[in-house]
């Protein structure tokens, strides 16, 4: 009894033992984050707005790798069809041609989905508002610190000057000729 040849059909249960780790791989992965997340949630966990964020971001990637699963398992590829015709002719029996196939009129699905981009982009635009926010506070807190220090060296300029006036023999005396009297020590104007 002769053997049949199984090189194409040992290719298809290759492949698709390949395509099954794959996509348990992935789905396996985006069931943890999920979980982790209602953890969290249920446990009451607090949350820095910078893991917040970098945990949307991956949450987002994976359900844009949905899409590509999507497509991988239930699109009707060209690929497909010549593995599968090739096995029926490595059997003997023929469905068609591989000319016969038609090119995919499949749309163009990006690797990178737009809402992963999306959420980049506006976590980018969050970021470059926090720190315009962070330097316009430091400017500000270095302008009230001045203002603090200048306040303070005025009030001390003033305590010393009245401190001075307190302590003045005072002369009495009109200097300038402006027809009030002044110290002739101190320069306090009479009462």
């Amino acid at each position: 009894m002769s053997q049949q040849p199984t090189g194409f059909k040992d290719l298809l249960n290759n492949m698709m033992k390949r395509r099954w780790f794959i996509t348990a791989l992935v789905l396996g992965g985006f069931m943890l984050i999920i979980g982790g997340i209602f953890a969290s949630i249920i446990g009451g966990a607090a949350i820095k707005a910078e893991w917040k964020e970098l945990l949307l971001l991956l949450l987002g990637a994976f359900i844009g790798s949905y899409g590509k699963i999507i497509d991988y398992w239930f699109s009707d590829t060209d690929k497909d069809k010549m593995l599968v015709q090739k096995m029926d002719e490595e059997d003997g029996t023929s469905m068609g041609s591989v000319n016969d196939i038609k090119e995919s009129n499949k749309p163009f699905t990006p690797i990178i989905p737009d809402a992963f981009v999306t959420a980049a982009t506006h976590a980018h635009q969050t970021n470059l508002v926090e720190l315009e926010m962070k330097k316009d506070q430091q400017e500000h807190d270095q302008a009230m610190a001045k203002d603090a220090q200048e306040h303070e060296q005025e009030m001390e300029k003033l305590e010393f000057e009245y401190q001075m006036h307190r302590q003045c023999d005072h002369e009495w005396g009109d200097s300038d000729y402006d027809g009030e009297l002044e110290c002739q020590k101190c320069g306090k104007i009479k009462d």
